[in-house]
């Protein structure tokens, strides 16, 4: 297994000073380390035998779509406001600086399906918990989280502390 965290870069002061953004492309780019990211994350959930994989825009959908491939599942983006084209079930949620929508398509599982919820980064759990209100609108059952990278200073595997979080790589 090769050391996946080398593979991501920091970039200072990015989106705004005094941050030090984790940047992933590098690891998305490299062949080998990229497909073993797929397969690692695969393996964490693969005894939970999902129905569907449910990815939060945009990153998340980079590892949620293989991994639902890998595992022979369903894909259901969740998608910043306006950007399904169906009836959807929306959530309002607090972001650092004011508040955003996020969306599911309304039909986008049946009721009582088992749900793994993937993102690229998990910081203060915000998002995750706006993505875990959708599925229990649709009648989903949150069997875990996933995510390539958390941000542990930032405590949201605390705001999780009801669901089973994997996390690949901790900050």
């Amino acid at each position: 297994m090769r050391d996946l965290k080398s593979f991501i870069r920091d970039v200072p002061n990015f989106p705004k000073e005094g941050i030090i953004f984790k940047d992933i492309t590098p690891l998305l780019g490299h062949r080998e380390a990229f497909s073993e990211t797929i397969d690692l994350l695969a393996d964490k959930i693969a005894g939970e035998a999902p129905d569907v994989i449910v990815a939060v825009e945009s990153r998340g959908f980079i590892f949620g779509a293989p991994l639902a491939y890998k595992l022979k599942t369903g894909f259901v983006p969740v998608r910043k406001k306006g950007k399904l084209p169906y009836k959807t079930h929306k959530v309002e949620y607090e972001l650092e600086y004011g508040v955003d929508l996020l969306e599911i398509h309304e039909d986008a599982f049946e009721p009582g399906a088992k749900v793994v919820i993937v993102d690229d980064l998990l910081a203060t759990g915000g998002t995750s918990l706006a993505v875990i209100e959708l599925v229990k609108k649709l009648g989903g059952q949150v069997s875990s989280l996933l995510f390539l990278v958390e941000l542990s200073f930032l405590n949201g595997r605390d705001r999780l502390k009801d669901y089973t979080v994997h996390s690949l790589i901790v900050y």
